[in-house]
Formats: structure tokens, sequence, C-alpha cells
């Protein structure tokens, strides 16, 4: 039998790189999988290649987050799995450092990397309570646990959500809802966000994106980028019952890299 066999679960941020590898992954494993990003276009194609559902969601809005709820109850009576993937850099144009960071791009950050997790976990514990319980994965980044000068307002979001899921997963553990929650951590992952990143902060240094690369790989200690597909794995086992006993865990898939910084 497939690992999340007929389980209903809902990946945001799921048009491409770490969220599209997610669905992916469950899919496979036999999940019924939706599908939720902002990018109508690139959801679509995305969701066709996997032959499974699609609706673009602004994770930002209240609003949203009972809509998509309500479609998904309509459609298969269920939720069993919540994977909080979707998130922003913020503004490539702003400056990210503490003293020049401008306010709105800091709130346009957290309202989407830390209130849109918060949303989510608000809106689907009953809905997933009422399934019998499940459990959710919040994607963090181990840009929350290390300091991340270069990009303040997202470390500091994403640490907000390594919080978040500890609160979360200690009330449905002491209200009786059978729902596990954990945060997942990656590092570097080959996604598009990633391409963007290091593309702006090989030009603030002089430098080709090449040789950007290659001297941020050289604090890997495993030695590479990661895939998003190690992630991937990392959020199947969480949502299945393999990991039935884990619960307000926050575990890093970085090659290493927290241990050496």
């Amino acid at each position: 039998m497939k690992r999340v066999e007929g389980r209903v679960a809902l990946v945001t941020g799921a048009a491409q790189g770490i969220g599209f590898a997610a669905a992916k992954r469950l899919k496979e494993e036999g999940a019924i999988v939706v599908m939720s990003d902002l990018n109508a276009a690139v959801l679509q194609e995305a969701a066709g290649r996997l032959n499974a559902d699609a609706i673009v969601q602004d994770v930002a809005s209240e609003q949203g987050w009972i809509d998509i709820l309500q479609s998904i109850r309509k459609a298969h009576g269920a939720l069993h799995i919540l994977v909080n993937n979707a998130g922003i850099e913020g503004d490539p144009s702003a400056p990210k450092d503490p003293q020049g960071a401008p306010l709105t791009d800091w709130n346009k950050i957290f309202t989407v990397n830390s209130a849109g997790v918060f949303l989510a976990c608000k809106h689907a514990i009953a809905l997933m309570s009422e399934s019998g319980g499940g459990s959710i994965v919040n994607v963090s980044s181990i840009a929350s646990l290390v300091p991340t000068p270069f990009l303040t307002a997202y470390g500091a979001a994403k640490a907000s959500v390594q919080h978040l899921t500890q609160s979360v997963a200690l009330h449905c553990a002491t209200s009786g809802y059978r729902i596990r929650c954990n945060s997942v951590h990656p590092g570097q992952a080959r996604t598009p966000m990633l391409e963007a990143l290091f593309e702006r902060m090989a030009r603030q240094a002089g430098a080709s994106v090449e040789q950007f690369t290659a001297a941020f790989v050289a604090q890997i200690p495993m030695g590479s980028l990661q895939e998003p597909e190690d992630v991937a794995n990392l959020v199947l086992f969480l949502a299945s019952e393999e990991a039935r006993y884990i619960t307000g865990q926050a575990i890093a898939c970085d090659g290493g890299y927290v241990l050496a910084h």
C-alpha cells in the first residue's frame, strides 16, 4: 500500500519549486492532491502534469482560506495533509539588511510568510479534526536557524513559522485533535526563488552567478546544493503514518549547513 493512500492533501505555493516537488511525491504515494498558488497560469500547467486539482489562492487572504477549505470539504469531504509552502522573498529591489529594509517590505513578507501560515492552521484545524486528524507540515527555512542580515525580514518571518508550528502542535495534541504539526527547514534548494536570490547577491558582490554559487556551495559540508525532491521526501515522511509520533519538531534538510554556521 502506498504511504498516503487516499489521504486528501493541500499544498500551497505548489506551482513550482519545493511546493511542486511535495505535491508530486504525495501524489506518487497515493494522496488526493489539491495544489494552490497565486500564479494561475503556472499553477494550471503544473497541476495538469500531476492530474491534480488546482485552486488559485492568495494565502494572505483570510477569506481565501475560508473559501478554499469549503471547496475541499465540498469536493473531497476531508483534509488530512496540509503543506504550507507558499512564501516570498519580498521586493528584490529593496534593501534587506536591518538598517535599510523598508517597513513596507517587512510587512509584505510577514503577511505572506508568517500570517499566511497562521491563517492556514487557524482555519484548517477544524476540517482536519473532523477528518480524523492528520499532519500539518510548515515549510520554514534554515534562515530561521542562523542569522540572516542579508535577508532580515525573511529570516525573522521563517523563525515565526517555527514557533507557530510548536504552538499549533501543542494545541492540537492537548485538544485531542490527532493533528501533528512540524516544520521543515530547507537549505539551498534549486528553485526559482534561490536562483533569483543568488543573481541579486552576485550583482551586489560584484561576482558572476557561477562564482557566487561556488562560494556558497563551499560553505555546505555535504558539498552541493540540494534538489526540491530532497525536501519533498521529508515532507512525505512527516505526512505519513511513519511519523505518527512526531510533532512540534523543526527538522533541517540542508546538507549540514546549519552545523557549520
